[in-house]
């Protein structure tokens, strides 16, 4: 994992090289003073994201933590636009096609798919999903509402009063349940206490309760703060855990991937009465026959953001078995969220933030 990283920040940096060098050339007209001043702005916005990372845990202006913030974690998507377009202009060179001023071409069209991106981000979608669970439940004779979302991603980038649109989108809907696959909390818990954000999570209103499943997110905050703050909430953690609501539904939190000694599934699933229906929370979607193997009635992930922004989307695709919707084998649905929120970049680009309702019927 850290060579990963650490290969990413390297492309990460010579996106920007590349990038300030066509640039300019761009500018060669233009006076040694307009250079200097586009140049400061250009490497401040550039490395505003390792600040931001750096001063997570400090006490700073929601407008100062909320700048650096989407400057930081935005530049990410214009960099990689920006190296995607130039480099197709430069190979264009190679077949002798020139585009006249191929630099602000590249800035107009990523500039255009940033503010797309923006707009599609603040508008999620609903989706509702319809299935059976060929068991039968206490007392139930009409399908179960339950609002499944993930990766809300709480912070600098989504305060409070997106997470107010967020309560009140979950609301309306009405839901007998609510399921959170993970990722509540973004990078730190500190801007969460700063505007008291528990004051909206405590307005989510269902019959049978809120649960919830750490994501990784939740370790890189520190998972005992992460704990700490959710306390504080009505939501109820399950982290490597089982709860049983008063219809029989029995509601299975797995731990994230990020804790070593996570119980398995078999683990898991050993005193669950198999006769009634099971439901996984498990935030990072793998082994997925497993699921299928411990005889689990629905598996509902998060984590993979869908890639977030196109082409990060093939990548995920390529990386996990179910990257994003809907898929059901044998007796075992399973759904991975795209997630209500995101992380970083505030844009949504070839894909959809969502509140996901499941109907479910019983037999």
């Amino acid at each position: 994992m850290p060579t990963l990283f650490i290969s990413i920040i390297c492309l990460y940096l010579l996106g920007n090289i590349y990038i300030f060098l066509r640039g300019r050339q761009a500018l060669k007209a233009q006076s040694t003073g307009v250079k200097v001043l586009l140049s400061l702005i250009f490497w401040g916005c550039a490395l505003s994201f390792f600040v931001s990372f750096l001063l997570r845990d400090v006490v700073m202006s929601d407008f100062i933590g909320q700048t650096l913030q989407e400057t930081g974690t935005g530049w990410l998507v214009f960099t990689l636009y920006m190296v995607i377009l130039l480099a197709l202009f430069d190979l264009l060179r190679l077949f002798h096609i020139r585009i006249r001023s191929g630099f602000y071409i590249a800035l107009g069209i990523t500039l255009s798919l940033l503010g797309y991106g923006y707009y599609n981000y603040q508008h999620p979608d609903t989706k509702v999903i319809n299935i059976v669970i060929n068991k039968s439940v206490n007392n139930e004779d009409k399908p179960l509402k339950v609002v499944a979302i993930s990766d809300i991603h709480l912070g600098y980038g989504t305060d409070k009063a997106m997470l107010q649109q967020y309560v009140e989108l979950i609301n309306a809907q009405h839901p007998d349940l609510i399921l959170i696959g993970g990722d509540l909390i973004d990078n730190s818990v500190v801007p969460l206490y700063a505007e008291q954000m528990q004051e909206e999570l405590a307005r989510l209103e269902a019959p049978y309760g809120v649960y919830m499943v750490p994501g990784n997110h939740e370790y890189i905050s520190n998972i005992e703060a992460s704990k700490k703050f959710i306390q504080s909430t009505p939501i109820i953690l399950l982290q490597d855990s089982v709860a049983t609501l008063p219809n029989g539904i029995q509601l299975i939190g797995r731990d994230d991937r990020h804790n070593k000694n996570r119980l398995s599934l078999t683990e898991l699933t050993k005193d669950v009465n198999p006769e009634l229906p099971v439901i996984l929370l498990d935030h990072q979607p793998y082994q997925l026959q497993q699921t299928v193997a411990s005889n689990i009635d629905l598996q509902f992930s998060g984590h993979t953001h869908h890639g977030q922004v196109w082409p990060m989307s093939l990548i995920t695709d390529h990386l996990f078995e179910l990257s994003y919707g809907y898929k059901q084998e044998g007796n075992t649905h399973f759904y991975v969220s795209s997630g209500l929120s995101l992380w970083g970049p505030p844009f949504r680009i070839g894909t959809d933030s969502e509140l996901v309702v499941f109907n479910i019927s019983f037999k």
